[in-house]
């Protein structure tokens, strides 16, 4: 289905975003690093999809996270910042494959076995950051 961008839409799309991220929060410490991140990529996607249907803009979501945080960042001053902390997620293992397919990592290696030293606090607190970012951006339309 094509998304009608508009401001209701996108005050939708970011709803789910912070129920995505309530997800997240719900996973930490629950030995399961993978799924925080899982969850996280989630919620800012659904956060970034938001910020670009409150522009009156159909959703194209090529590119990437990063991507959609540049072009975002590009256009909208106020969003400054937006592209290092969606790259500091990535650098933290932030991603919606390697976090659920065993393929994605060197044999015998699972994605529950792969982040180990992943800060899940750290992470949910710059995804929180990014995410308020995004809600305030879509808040002003």
């Amino acid at each position: 289905t094509a998304l009608t961008p508009s401001i209701p839409e996108a005050l939708r799309w970011l709803r789910q975003a912070m129920s995505d991220l309530q997800a997240a929060h719900n996973d930490i410490r629950h030995c399961c690093p993978n799924w925080v991140l899982f969850k996280v990529h989630q919620a800012l996607e659904k956060a970034l999809v938001a910020a670009v249907l409150c522009r009156g803009e159909a959703f194209e979501g090529h590119g990437g996270l990063v991507g959609m945080a540049q072009r975002l960042e590009a256009e909208k001053p106020e969003l400054s910042g937006l592209v290092l902390g969606v790259q500091w997620l990535c650098d933290r293992g932030m991603d919606s494959k390697a976090t659920q397919y065993p393929s994605c990592h060197p044999f015998p290696m699972t994605p529950s076995d792969a982040f180990p030293s992943v800060d899940e606090e750290e992470v949910l607190k710059q995804a929180e950051k990014v995410l308020m970012t995004l809600k305030n951006h879509v808040g002003r339309k």
